[in-house]
């Protein structure tokens, strides 16, 4: 085994120089033509610089007669363009000017409805927003029986004849209406005092409240068609608008009421004011510079700028010889 290793390994070193002096012979092979080949570049060079001095004449004259005849049909060109091209200049500077008018029009309204439409009277008005949908979705109907509605799956044009159509507010004797208007009067609270984040707690529930009225008397009501399957074959109960509208609504007050209570305390102090100042670069150096904090002085000028205490004149001057 020993003497196995050991011929494997010399195999392989007389391998390795047997490699070696192959590449040792090449290189030397290319360093004597690299001679050759820079021999070769120059004299390509210089047939290609010879042939291009000559051409260059000839070129020269084809490009002055090409000048020639396309000359003074540019400049015929140029001056029929000319006012086109002005006019199309001043158009475009024209809606240039009229873009940054209306660019800074639009900036000056962002600032003044962003100091009126402050982040607490935006939440304010989406609970607004959700009682006034909630008291409307009582009075259009939330639910309705389709008979034969799978014979009509195949007919875009035609619907399903409906029957025992109901409006929200029939399924829960409008409890929701008293509701909406609760919230929307504690929201107009809010609006008005804008301190008064607390109700939002308030609206909070009345937002959960009404969806689980929604969720937990509508919804079995409206699924059910025991009443119409008796009397007509293939009754189905579906939802309508109605329903949806109560759930959008729901949960639009849950939404405004947490957002009373979780907004910071910033939101009721915001004000929306217009930067004015353009500073520049060189500007907010300066302003570093000025709000630098002066360096403390050294006890000796502090004492310099302190000056002597007050002290009282027979103390302080002696007496005179008498």
């Amino acid at each position: 085994m020993i003497a196995a290793a050991r011929r494997r390994a010399m195999v392989a070193r007389v391998r390795a120089e047997a490699f070696t002096r192959s590449a040792d012979r090449r290189l030397d092979s290319l360093l004597v033509q690299a001679p050759r080949v820079a021999t070769w570049t120059r004299a390509a060079d210089r047939r290609l610089n010879r042939a291009l001095v000559g051409a260059w004449p000839r070129l020269a004259r084809a490009g002055g007669r090409v000048r020639a005849v396309v000359a003074p049909w540019a400049r015929r060109l140029g001056r029929r363009l000319r006012p086109a091209g002005v006019f199309l200049l001043r158009r475009l500077a024209w809606l240039e000017r009229r873009l940054l008018r209306a660019k800074a029009w639009a900036a000056r309204v962002a600032t003044r409805a962003g100091a009126v439409l402050t982040p607490q009277r935006a939440i304010c008005l989406t609970i607004l927003a959700g009682a006034a949908l909630l008291i409307v979705a009582q009075f259009v109907d939330y639910r309705a029986v389709e008979i034969g509605r799978q014979g009509y799956a195949g007919l875009p044009a035609a619907e399903a004849p409906t029957v025992s159509a109901e409006t929200a507010g029939e399924a829960h004797a409008y409890l929701l209406v008293p509701l909406a208007v609760l919230a929307g009067a504690l929201a107009l609270a809010v609006l008005r005092n804008e301190q008064r984040r607390g109700l939002g707690r308030i609206v909070f529930a009345l937002g959960a409240a009404a969806l689980a009225v929604a969720l937990l008397v509508d919804l079995p009501a409206g699924l059910d068609a025991s009443a119409e399957s008796t009397r007509f074959a293939g009754a189905e109960a579906v939802l309508h608008d109605g329903f949806y509208a109560q759930i959008a609504a729901a949960a639009g007050l849950m939404l405004g009421g947490a957002l009373l209570v979780l907004a910071p305390k910033a939101a009721a102090r915001y004000h929306a004011r217009p930067c004015r100042t353009r500073t520049s670069l060189l500007g907010r150096g300066v302003s570093a510079l000025r709000r630098r904090r002066r360096r403390r002085a050294s006890s000796r000028a502090r004492a310099t700028r302190r000056g002597s205490r007050r002290r009282n004149g027979a103390v302080s001057a002696p007496a005179s010889p008498r």
